[in-house]
């Protein structure tokens, strides 16, 4: 996957209203990965794109009234099929993390980069998004090589008002895919 001014080639680009630039143009060393179902338990269509855009109709579904005034955004939504979404270029801060503490340091969104997964803390995630977010992270740790050791869920950063990616999100699955073992044998 490259990446071209901040935004990856061949992703679907929504740009999204709800970013700024990090404090002194702070270089992203932190992954925190999320998930996002609208309505709730619900894929497809087009109400995450909506969301993280400012346009989401408060009249389209009872639980959107509750957040339609909600004014943020992730760097990328990885779909269920596979499908990369991306909002906010890398190198500028997405609001994606809320009030957050990450190795005693607050402000999780000023150097980190957020990947939402469409999903829910109980559903399997799928091959295809475990696949896509293996590639879009590796790509992303080379330009910033600190998030090889900085990979979390928004539940670790935020325990008290998180859940996600919950229990369904295997760590152990997507770090392997990330950092493939050096003892395979190569064909």
């Amino acid at each position: 996957m490259l990446l071209d001014e901040g935004w990856l080639v061949g992703a679907r680009h929504v740009p999204s209203p709800h970013f700024d630039c990090r404090p002194d143009d702070e270089t992203p060393s932190l992954l925190v990965v999320h998930n996002i179902s609208l309505p709730p338990g619900e894929f497809g269509g087009p109400w995450i794109d909506a969301l993280f855009t400012g346009t989401l109709d408060p009249n389209a579904h009872p639980f959107f009234a509750e957040i339609s005034h909600l004014r943020v955004s992730a760097h990328c939504l990885i779909r269920r099929d596979g499908e990369i979404v991306q909002y906010v270029p890398f190198d500028k801060r997405a609001w994606h993390a809320g009030v957050s503490e990450y190795q005693g340091r607050e402000r999780c969104n000023d150097f980190s980069i957020g990947i939402e997964l469409e999903g829910t803390d109980t559903l399997a995630y799928t091959d295809a998004q475990y696949q896509q977010l293996a590639a879009l992270t590796q790509s992303l740790i080379t330009i910033y090589p600190a998030i090889a050791d900085n990979m979390t869920g928004h539940c670790d950063i935020a325990p008290v008002r998180k859940t996600d990616p919950g229990p369904a999100f295997d760590w152990v699955r997507f770090r392997a895919l990330v950092t493939p073992s050096s003892d395979k044998e190569m064909t």
